[in-house]
């Protein structure tokens, strides 16, 4: 059980947080499975069974449950007022290769604006979640992002050096340069451990469930061609400003 700083959770959180339990069962089954199935899809990413199994789970217990619309990685968009958005599996690379930086990540959106998010990454032990107007939490502990304002004492991220030049730039300028892959760099981002993750490419289903995370911390989220950055705020438009054009 997960105990909360919080006196009581929406009927919306309650859900996804299910949703979540139910996916760490299905993913945790196949982790590190030797006969684990993994194909290259049409743009090149992998996908393994366990990414399907867990989107058609979820999909039909929200069809059976709630009636409302699903938009996932594995199997399209569907529109509707009422959205659940999916990524089984944030981090199958890793995934595939039994390395423990991978989560699903779960978002309700309700009339275009994200309300309810859970990113869950059962291998490392860990589970952010956050409503709109409630603040975000790690496993039951309110977080919030970091207070470092001069970018000489900055530790960045992104996701992929090779495609990213720009951020070789910024690496010189700052006191950390990493990659902390996928969701992981916009949860350490929320939790104050780091003061911006970015991306150059970034989907709706990878971004909806940390960036409300993010900015219930207190961080920002913004999105330019070829740039997604996610910062604690204090630095974000000079980060910015040192990725564009990414």
């Amino acid at each position: 059980m997960i105990e909360s700083e919080r006196v009581s959770f929406s009927p919306d959180l309650v859900y996804a947080l299910s949703l979540a339990d139910e996916a760490d069962v299905l993913t945790m089954q196949r982790y590190r499975a030797l006969d684990l199935a993994v194909e290259t899809k049409a743009d090149l990413t992998p996908v393994t069974e366990a990414d399907r199994a867990v989107e058609q789970a979820l999909r039909a217990r929200i069809a059976g449950e709630r009636g409302d619309a699903v938009a996932g990685e594995e199997y399209g968009i569907e529109d509707g007022d009422v959205r659940w958005w999916l990524d089984p599996i944030d981090g199958t690379k890793q995934y595939a290769r039994g390395i423990p930086i991978w989560a699903t990540l779960i978002a309700l959106e309700r009339s275009g604006e994200t309300v309810v998010a859970v990113v869950s990454a059962p291998a490392l032990g860990h589970r952010w979640w956050a409503e709109r107007g409630g603040g975000a939490f790690l496993d039951g502990a309110s977080i919030r992002v970091s207070r470092v304002t001069r970018l000489e004492d900055a530790y960045v991220s992104t996701t992929s050096l090779r495609r990213f030049p720009k951020f070789a730039e910024l690496a010189k300028r700052v006191a950390v340069a990493r990659t902390y892959t996928d969701f992981w760099q916009y949860m350490l981002v929320a939790e104050g451990r780091i003061e911006a993750g970015s991306d150059t490419v970034m989907n709706p289903w990878d971004a909806a469930a940390p960036r409300l995370i993010v900015e219930e911390a207190g961080g920002r989220y913004s999105e330019d061609p070829e740039l997604h950055l996610f910062s604690n705020g204090l630095l974000h438009e000079e980060i910015r400003g040192s990725l564009l054009p990414a």
